[in-house]
């Protein structure tokens, strides 16, 4: 995994946080995990990856900005700015929108 690990991006862009957690039990976490950090670096779009089981205060701070105290990773965020989880990233991608959704 990226762990806390800046990609190169867009110049000016807001920063783009995925939080998620380095040691899942769950293939199904881990591969989408993988899937959002990948479409990301493909796109060239810079993002910072949050490892929510280093810090229990990341994890807050991920439901704190879901507004969901039982959100699980993978989260999107931009800065503080909610973005969504896995199914609305994969959704944004099926129409189109991954730089609206990013709020980039």
């Amino acid at each position: 995994m990226r762990n806390g690990c800046v990609h190169a991006g867009r110049a000016g862009a807001m920063s783009v946080v995925v939080f998620y957690s380095s040691v899942s039990g769950s293939l199904e976490v881990k591969k989408r995990q993988e899937r959002i950090m990948s479409v990301l670096s493909s796109k060239k779009i810079k993002y910072r990856a949050v490892d929510i089981t280093q810090n229990p205060e990341d994890k807050d701070l991920m439901r704190k900005i879901a507004n969901n105290p039982k959100a699980l990773p993978p989260q999107i965020a931009n800065e503080s700015t909610y973005c969504g989880d896995y199914e609305a990233f994969e959704n944004a991608i099926e129409v189109e929108q991954l730089e609206e959704f990013l709020k980039l």
